[in-house]
């Protein structure tokens, strides 16, 4: 019964009309991204083992493989060329190259609106 009275003596809900302020317009928004990038790309090269030997006016004593092996001038008194490159098996070379990547990027977006 309470709530027959509560019902009763309720007033109806009033909603009021909005009208916009407003005939046209528009929005203009601009985003800039700027992303920065420094990066290093380490090489190593490899390689196996070399020897070699080359000469002009010497004579190897025996294989010149063997670290024994002597050379002497084949003609006194004339010019002489010996040259032996060894080399171990492994890292010949490392190259470290550093990278810096700038990049931007603007976003205009324009939005156009009227009633």
């Amino acid at each position: 019964m309470k709530l027959l009275i509560l019902l009763l003596l309720a007033s109806p809900a009033v909603a009021q009309q909005v009208t916009p302020n407003f005939t046209q317009g528009s929005m203009q928004s601009n985003t800039t991204t700027t992303v920065e990038i420094e990066r290093t790309i380490a090489t190593e090269i490899y390689g196996g083992d070399y020897t070699s030997w080359s000469g002009t006016n010497v004579t190897p004593s025996g294989d010149i493989s063997n670290s024994e092996t002597t050379y002497s001038v084949t003609t006194a008194g004339e010019q002489f060329v010996l040259e032996i490159v060894e080399r171990a098996a492994g890292v010949i070379e490392t190259i470290d190259t550093v990278e810096n990547i700038t990049q931007s990027t603007t976003t205009t977006s324009l939005s156009v609106f009227s009633q």
